[in-house]
């Protein structure tokens, strides 16, 4: 199909179904596709703001995974492997976005890239992303409200951790209840409070190594000489023990990353589309340059990679190398600040948790493969029977207070970790399709609201993609090693990997659904309606607006 005729197919498209008389798809698919009559339109409203999209893509990068995952990554691969580890993943995680930042600034549509999936791919790969996606943040919603409540210990270990668990847990349903636009704006200030806090931390490491702290202490690049740059893992030498040190580094750095693919499901809820979308994602790279980057940098500087405290205290604030590095200084009263500014995170990232989860079992409602009370919603667009049967699993936060239970809701939560990467997996096999539908289609890329130059002929999605299988596949190479096997380790890493496919020609088989054809890519439905709900802003006029511009 020529541009020509796409811009023709565009125009029969508005033809039929108007600006302001829109032909409800979503609710269509939820209800059958056989009724000729058209239903009122309902389903999600877009209320969040620019400012909410850049916070929710900042919140998806900085999470626990830098404040506290980054202290057993530098026990395992040293203060250089720990840098190269969140270096190599960090661009795998860039390659990811900036896929998925151009298909979801073109169609940025509820069920964001599990719809797509549908669309350019195959029913049976939305049906398995979709489900995938909710398990990996339904789950992940109670163990955030478990280190929510582990992280209260700090101050109080007197009360019952279920106390803790059911405020946070009642907060975080509140927030959700009130709509994405309180979301967005409770996220905002969440997020805020994340980036001032890695920020300060940089800048006291900075301080720190200079020998600004109160023991005037110079440490600059003393433990990268001693106990060295790499950790021999295991005890294993030589380049060998130096390599699997790194690895052990990318597989942590891998799941820190995770999330940062939030602002896809959030894109149906997003005021002016065309505009705020890319905005958010082409700022991605420099939040994992100044956070992760700067962040890993400073902590081998800070931290010895043989330092006891790493392993001690493992889930508190104490295990953060940067709190390690604080209290060896001598700074009192931080370590209790940085608790605070952690537990923030924590009810951040359950509340973004509750609202994925719920948005992607709505996302499957719509396509017509979860039941579809759960693309019901409010007047005001609130998907409220997602949202209370997703909440419903923050219940299992409770398994956590007894030892037996809590280790088997463990091994739930393991699963997770391989079903984000199984998802970015997806987003990729999407773009690649993608790119070549408009490639067959007579499509340029230069017509899309974000094209990125890195991804001519699909590279980053192709390079992401063998990165990303590699990653999975040696995910558990340690419970090979002589002496350390581990059943429970093995099933939680590669379980996923089986079900991924087992759901996809289940469903194929069962449905009997076809592979998209490149020539019959549906490029032009919901444009009008997109299209329409975008416009030119205009731009800062003073000095603060400016630099927030350019900034976020």
């Amino acid at each position: 199909m020529s541009s020509h005729e796409y811009d023709e197919k565009k125009q029969d498209a508005y033809a039929v179904t108007g600006v302001d008389g829109v032909y409800d798809n979503q609710h269509q698919q939820a209800y059958g596709e056989g009724e000729e009559h058209v239903v009122a339109h309902e389903g999600l409203k877009r209320s969040l703001k620019s400012r909410h999209l850049a916070m929710i893509s900042i919140g998806g990068v900085i999470g626990t995974g830098l404040f506290l995952g980054t202290g057993s990554a530098l026990a395992h691969g040293g203060p250089l492997g720990l840098f190269l580890g969140y270096a190599l993943m960090g661009s795998i995680c860039y390659s990811v976005m900036i896929c998925l930042g151009e298909m979801i600034s073109f169609l940025p549509i509820p069920g964001g890239h599990i719809k797509l999936a549908e669309r350019f791919v195959d029913p049976a790969l939305s049906f398995t992303m979709g489900w995938n996606y909710w398990y990996n943040w339904v789950i992940i919603l109670p163990a955030e409200l478990s280190a929510a409540a582990v992280l209260i210990n700090l101050w109080n270990k007197t009360l019952n951790n279920a106390l803790w668990i059911s405020i946070c847990l009642i907060v975080v349903v509140v927030i959700n209840l009130f709509g994405a636009g309180v979301y967005g704006e409770c996220e905002f200030w969440f997020a805020s409070i994340k980036v001032l806090t890695i920020t300060g931390l940089i800048i006291l490491g900075i301080i720190l190594t200079a020998g600004g702290g109160p023991d005037h202490e110079k440490t600059g690049f003393r433990y990268w000489r001693d106990p060295g740059p790499f950790v021999q893992y295991a005890g294993i030498g030589g380049a060998l023990g130096r390599f699997l040190g790194f690895w052990a580094v990318l597989t942590q750095a891998a799941f820190s990353y995770i999330g940062t693919e939030i602002v896809a499901i959030a894109a149906g809820e997003a005021k002016n589309p065309r505009r705020n979308l890319p905005r958010a994602i082409k700022k991605v790279y420099i939040r994992i340059l100044v956070f992760y980057l700067g962040g890993t940098f400073i902590i081998g500087l800070l931290v010895p990679s043989n330092d006891k405290g790493l392993a001690l205290n493992s889930g508190t604030a104490l295990a953060s190398p940067f709190v390690i590095a604080i209290r060896r200084a001598g700074i009192p009263a931080l370590p209790s600040i940085i608790n605070a500014c952690l537990l923030t995170s924590a009810w951040s990232a359950a509340s973004s948790d509750l609202f994925t989860s719920s948005r992607a079992i709505y996302g499957l409602a719509i396509t017509r493969q979860a039941p579809k009370i759960f693309a019901r919603t409010t007047k005001s667009g609130l998907p409220y029977v997602a949202i209370i049967f997703c909440a419903l699993f923050g219940a299992l936060a409770y398994m956590s207070l007894q030892s037996t239970a809590g280790q088997v809701f463990g091994y739930f939560a393991n699963l997770t970790a391989a079903a984000g990467l199984m998802t970015w997996w997806g987003i990729c096999l999407t773009y690649i399709r993608f790119e070549k539908g408009l490639r067959d289609q007579g499509i340029s890329k230069s017509s899309l609201p974000y094209a990125n130059r890195l991804n001519k002929g699909a590279f980053a999605a192709k390079y992401a993609i063998v990165m990303i299988t590699i990653i999975l596949f040696f995910s558990a190479w340690s419970v090979f090693l002589h002496g350390n096997w581990d059943a429970a380790t093995f099933i939680t890493n590669y379980l996923p990997l089986w079900l991924f496919p087992l759901l996809f020609f289940t469903y194929k088989f069962v449905k009997k659904t076809k592979w998209v054809r490149s020539t019959e890519m549906d490029f032009v439905s919901d444009l009008d309606v997109v299209e329409a709900e975008s416009y030119e802003e205009a731009p800062p006029t003073t000095i603060a607006g400016k630099i927030w511009s350019a900034i976020m």
